[in-house]
């Protein structure tokens, strides 16, 4: 598995857990239980994607500005996470932001997959893509057993 291999997964999950929210009933709580499994998935990657994709792209005249604005992307989401957590959930504008959370996540996943992963492919090593991923698998994992904890 390569670093695009494990980026694409959490990518997965993270559309997998919008689209559960979008969908969410909150007679049994599971819009509240779908919020946080998202934001929990979104910190983790966002911090893991950033130290063991980005960081390293820095070097690379190439990448450096798409780095730059994905991360500029990730801290517009955290802060539309932010915002939601001082909402009342359920309300109408808290669904209004979740739905332009959720279509945020969609545009920065097509974006990162279908023109921001070419320009890093021709940047890093094939050893660089194996070993990246494994930090980045390392880190991700880490964070998100953190993230759990913190929320139980």
């Amino acid at each position: 598995m390569n670093i695009f291999d494990a980026l694409r997964q959490s990518h997965e999950t993270q559309r997998t857990l919008g689209a559960r929210l979008l969908a969410a009933d909150d007679g049994r709580g599971d819009r509240h239980r779908a919020f946080l499994n998202l934001k929990r998935e979104l910190a983790a990657h966002e911090t893991a994607e950033e130290r063991y994709f980005y960081v390293p792209l820095w070097e690379h005249d190439e990448t450096v500005d798409p780095s730059r604005h994905a991360i500029a992307e990730h801290h517009e989401m955290d802060e539309m996470v932010e915002s939601l957590e001082e909402m009342q959930e359920g309300s109408p504008q808290w669904s209004e932001l979740v739905h332009k959370l959720v279509h945020k996540i969609q545009h920065h996943l097509d974006e990162e997959e279908n023109r921001f992963f070419q320009a890093a492919g021709r940047v890093l090593t094939e050893d660089q893509k194996l070993a990246l991923a494994v930090q980045y698998r390392e880190e991700f994992d880490r964070l998100l057993d953190k993230e759990s904890q913190e929320a139980a």
